[in-house]
C-alpha cells in the first residue's frame, strides 16, 4: 500500500508532482466539458474543515467532489468539537476513520501541518495564512491554456506579501519561471520565504518596492486584495500603504503587450484593481476562477483514488 500524499506547500512537492496535477486538469477539463460521466470517487467522501468563510473554495471543491462521484462534508471549525477545544491531532485521528480525504482552510500553516501528522487519509491546504497551493496551481494552468508553455515565462505579482505571494515563489522555485514581487516595503513577504527563494532559485526571483518595475515585459501580472481575512482593523493603513500598487490601465500598458492578468478573487474593485482593468481583454480572472475546480478535481484524484 502507497504512503498517503498531502498537499500543504507547492514547496513540499516535486516539479514531477505538479506537472502531474496540471496534465490530469486539462484532461479531466476535456472530459466535464465534453458532458463524460467519470467517476473514479465513487463511494469515497472528502470532509472539508472551514475555520475561514469561503466562496470559491467550498463551491470548486464541492462540485469537484460530485462530479468525480463523491461527496464532499461540509463543516464550519466552530461548529466542530475543534470549536470546544478538542485538539487538532484528535480530531484528525477521528475524522481519518470516516473520510478519505481533508480539505483545510485555516489560519496558521502549523494548523494544517498537525492535522496531516496524525491524519491517515490524504490531507489538501485549502488555505492558510502562509500559502494558498491550490490557487496558484490554478493559475499556473490558466497560463499554461493561454501560452502553452511556462518556459521564458515572467511573472509579476502587484500588492500585498501574503499567501498567494508565498505560493507564488514556492511555485517558481519548482517550476522554474521568473518572478518578480512588487510590495511595499513594510508589507514584503516573510522572511522565512525570501530567504528560501534566494537560496535555492534556479530561476530569476526577484523582490522590489516599484510596480512599474516589477512588470517590464512581464507576461503575466497577479495581484489580490489588499486587506486578507483577519486584516480588518489595518484597512486604513493598508490602502494608503498600497496606493501605487493599484493594477490599472497605466500598469498594464507598462508590460508585455500580451500580458495576462489575474487576481485570485474576492476583488475590491477600485482598489487594488480597477474595472477598466478586471473586465478588460487582458483579463483572465474568471478562467482562473473556473480552472479552481479542475485543477482541485485532479488533485483529488491522484490523492484520494
Amino acid at each position: 500500500m502507497k504512503p498517503k500524499k498531502d498537499l500543504l506547500s507547492l514547496y513540499d512537492l516535486k516539479k514531477e508532482e505538479l506537472e502531474e496535477f496540471l496534465t490530469r486538469a486539462l484532461e479531466l477539463k476535456k472530459k466535464q466539458k465534453k458532458g463524460e460521466l467519470y467517476h473514479p470517487l465513487k463511494g469515497k467522501t472528502l470532509g472539508m474543515i472551514f475555520e475561514k468563510p469561503s466562496t470559491r473554495t467550498r463551491v470548486s471543491f464541492e462540485v469537484g467532489m460530485f462530479q468525480l462521484g463523491g461527496l464532499a462534508l461540509y463543516m464550519r471549525w466552530i461548529d466542530t468539537q475543534l470549536g470546544r477545544g478538542e485538539s487538532v491531532a484528535d480530531t484528525a485521528r477521528t475524522l481519518s476513520r470516516y473520510m478519505d480525504g481533508i480539505m483545510i482552510r485555516t489560519f496558521s500553516q502549523a494548523t494544517i501541518e498537525e492535522f496531516a501528522r496524525n491524519a491517515t487519509v490524504p490531507v489538501i491546504n485549502g488555505l492558510t495564512d502562509l500559502c494558498h497551493p491550490c490557487q496558484i496551481l490554478a493559475d499556473i494552468l490558466t497560463i499554461r491554456e493561454k501560452r502553452k508553455s511556462l518556459k521564458g515565462l515572467k511573472v509579476a505579482y502587484i500588492g500585498d506579501g501574503n499567501n498567494i505571494a508565498h505560493s507564488w515563489i514556492h511555485a517558481a522555485l519548482r517550476l522554474q519561471f521568473d518572478l518578480t514581487v512588487a510590495c511595499p516595503k513594510t508589507h514584503s513577504p516573510a522572511a522565512s520565504v525570501l530567504e528560501m527563494a534566494q537560496r535555492e532559485a534556479v530561476s530569476k526571483i526577484t523582490l522590489l518596492h516599484d510596480p512599474f518595475e516589477a512588470v517590464k515585459d512581464a507576461h503575466v501580472i497577479s495581484t489580490d486584495t489588499w486587506v486578507s481575512m483577519g486584516q480588518e482593523k489595518e484597512y486604513r493603513e493598508r490602502i494608503k500603504a498600497f496606493q501605487n500598487f493599484q493594477v490599472n490601465t497605466r500598469l498594464v500598458e507598462a508590460a508585455a503587450r500580451d500580458v495576462i492578468v489575474m487576481h485570485c478573487l474576492p476583488a475590491h474593485r477600485g482598489e487594488e484593481i480597477t474595472d477598466e482593468v478586471m473586465d478588460g481583454e487582458h483579463s483572465a480572472i474568471f478562467d482562473q476562477a473556473e480552472n479552481r475546480l479542475h485543477i482541485q478535481k485532479a488533485i483529488l484524484e491522484l490523492l484520494m483514488s
